[in-house]
């Protein structure tokens, strides 16, 4: 029988990636993160997660978007576009679902732990898209209405129809549906 666990072993060797951060900082990695962001532990810690994304402006309205959330529910969780940092994929862009925790709720960016699944197998990223494009294109994978991504990224259902119509060009998409089945299927 196991009774004495190495935490810190569990941590570092967990099938999943997790991190550990303060003020939207890494302060703790473990190896799957590593792995699946191309880099070492030391070229994260104390870094910003701003460069785990594709641009700075996702970074900013991801961050703005979560704290509230973060606060009511003290979770958080969805599915976006992340970047490798370094290696031979450095720059490339794939799916990652996000979950994370606000130690404080109070101050959701405070204190919180983050895990991170590649989802680069199952939903390869097969277009160029622009960082709006891949909001819009995460809420339609969620099963959001234009209405809903609108709210939940702050700008009209019309501008997100906009976006949606260029999505369906991009994938050559004929209906909503189809956009939804060829953005989850790659």
């Amino acid at each position: 029988m196991l009774t004495d666990i190495d935490y810190q072993l569990a941590f570092d060797l967990a099938p999943i990636g997790l991190v550990l951060s303060r003020n939207r900082t890494m302060v703790d990695c473990n190896q799957r993160v590593c792995e699946m962001f191309g880099t070492s532990r030391q070229q994260l810690i104390g870094q910003s997660f701003q460069i785990l994304y594709p641009s700075a402006d996702e970074y900013e309205r991801t961050g703005a978007r979560i704290a509230p959330i973060l606060n009511a529910r003290g979770v958080y969780a969805d599915d976006r576009i992340m970047k490798r940092v370094d290696g031979r994929l450095k720059g490339e862009t794939f799916w990652c679902h996000v979950t994370g925790r606000a130690l404080n709720r109070d101050a959701p960016h405070e204190a919180g732990i983050w895990s991170f699944e590649d989802l680069s197998s199952r939903r390869p990223v097969k277009a160029e898209l622009t960082p709006r494009e891949r909001e819009v294109a995460a809420g339609l994978m969620d099963g959001r209405t234009s209405k809903e991504i609108g709210k939940l990224l702050s700008i009209s259902h019309r501008t997100v129809e906009i976006y949606r119509a260029r999505l369906m060009r991009k994938y050559g998409a004929s209906t909503a549906a189809d956009l939804v089945h060829r953005l989850v299927a790659g």
